[in-house]
């Protein structure tokens, strides 16, 4: 993630002169020492080795097993990978489409993005990349991976996968493509109520998100509530993630990051500028919502504008500040660590929702549902009627439970192309229906809190 700021000498100088001048020529002698090591191996190499080596091939090496020893995030990029990188805020690049971490020493992909390549092939967030056209990934960077995946828009890369549930290791080819990133995908819900989708967060997104619920607002004349959702989006731009929860905000900090020196200590507030302040707002996340993801969720958890529902984010909350060397080359270099308004750490901890919703298969649910029998009072035979079965029964109503199942069993007896957008999204979402209950119940919960 690009962040906003970049590393300052100003900070750096106070650092060091807080410390004793032998300290500084201790530390100053021992670096120097160590370079010697360097330049000494470097000058063997060139003068011994058995074959002629390419010197700018060994430091580019050195520097990325230097970077090895700090945290998988921080990274060196050689010039065409970083040209590579700066693209691909844009929303347009060529490429797979995933975004990957290393967890426990394993390539583990957290999210392919909608309507990529990736996507289409069948990768899921979750699955563990242990080999990507026969060679392993073992011990591989993350810019060593992404440059094993790179190639020729048309040509193919076969990625052996390992999934959770599954016995077998899996081989999954994908086409490489052109990346086209829409982030901002919306639905009608009706009644005043709107579902939108957050992919990533590029350039464009908050404007993008802007314009669609601007336009939602323009149709309906008000809206009764919103619904994002930021399941398996990976992340993004900071500033993109800062103007979004801005855009919900009347006032508050948004974020805030720390780096090495906890007295430095940089805040992102609401701009007072916030244009969609007024009704309710459900974030809906899981456990491959990242960076980005969890800044917004974060903000809009602490500031009581949002209820946050689903499973607990992923926790990568380090800042990221990209540095372009001379060459062309590049640096990411985790810089800091973010901090949500109420100053909790992401990092390693994600955002814990207010209202835990697992994910459950779609079908299996509706076929729970619709075949349940038993299991409460009112399911047994002759069994004490309560009041409100009574009043069901005198007004020929039915109970929210008995609706569902009528509605489970209508979307499931007609096909995609008979059902509403919503109704759609429904039928194949379990977690987004139920996020919707609690979005449609807003007042009432927020009148329990009270």
């Amino acid at each position: 993630m690009k962040a906003l700021f970049s590393i300052s000498f100003v900070t750096a100088l106070v650092v060091l002169l807080g410390q004793s001048g032998s300290q500084i020529e201790a530390r100053a002698q021992e670096r120097y020492a160590d370079l010697q090591n360097f330049t000494k191996v470097l000058n063997l190499v060139q003068q011994y080795y058995v074959e002629e080596v390419d010197t700018k091939k060994l430091i580019y090496g050195a520097i990325k097993g230097m970077l090895r020893e700090l945290d998988p995030h921080t990274n060196f990029m050689p010039p065409d990978i970083f040209k590579d990188f700066e693209s691909e805020t844009s929303g347009e690049f060529g490429g797979l489409g995933i975004e990957i971490s290393v967890q426990n020493g394993i390539l583990t992909i957290i999210s392919p993005i909608e309507d990529t390549p990736a996507w289409k092939a069948g990768i899921k967030a979750g699955d563990k990349v242990i080999a990507i056209d026969g060679k392993t990934t073992k011990g591989a960077s993350l810019v060593e991976a992404s440059q094993m995946m790179r190639g020729k828009r048309g040509s193919k890369v076969i990625l052996k996968i390992v999934r959770d549930g599954e016995d077998k290791p899996r081989d999954i080819a994908i086409v490489r493509g052109s990346v086209k990133i829409r982030s901002v995908k919306y639905t009608d819900l009706s009644d005043g109520y709107a579902y939108v989708r957050i992919t990533s967060f590029i350039e464009n997104t908050a404007p993008d998100l802007q314009k669609v619920v601007a336009a939602h607002l323009a149709k309906n004349k008000k809206v009764e509530g919103l619904l994002i959702d930021l399941r398996r989006n990976p992340g993004g731009l900071l500033d993109q993630a800062v103007k979004v929860s801005d855009m919900f905000l009347k006032e508050g900090a948004i974020v805030s990051t720390i780096g090495r020196d906890k007295s430095n200590k940089e805040v992102s507030q609401a701009t007072k500028r916030g244009k969609f302040t007024d009704f309710p707002l459900v974030i809906l996340v899981d456990g491959y919502s990242a960076s980005a993801s969890e800044i917004v969720s974060g903000a809009l958890q602490d500031n009581k504008r949002a209820l946050i529902v689903g499973e607990r984010t992923f926790g990568k909350g380090s800042v990221q500040s990209v540095v372009k060397l001379p060459d062309g080359s590049g640096l990411k270099l985790t810089v800091a660590r973010y901090y949500t308004p109420k100053g909790v750490s992401i990092q390693a901890e994600g955002i814990k929702p207010d209202i835990v919703i697992d994910d459950v298969d779609p079908e299996a649910f509706s076929k729970a549902v619709i075949r349940s029998k038993g299991g409460r009072e009112r399911d047994m035979v002759g069994h004490l009627q309560g009041d409100a079965e009574k009043k069901e029964a005198a007004t020929g109503g039915k109970s929210d439970e008995e609706g569902l199942t009528a509605w489970w069993k209508d979307i499931g007896s007609k096909s995609d192309e008979a059902l509403s957008p919503r109704d759609k999204l429904f039928k194949s979402d379990y977690q987004a229906y139920q996020a919707f209950s609690y979005l449609k119940a807003w007042h009432a919960l927020k009148s329990l809190n009270k």
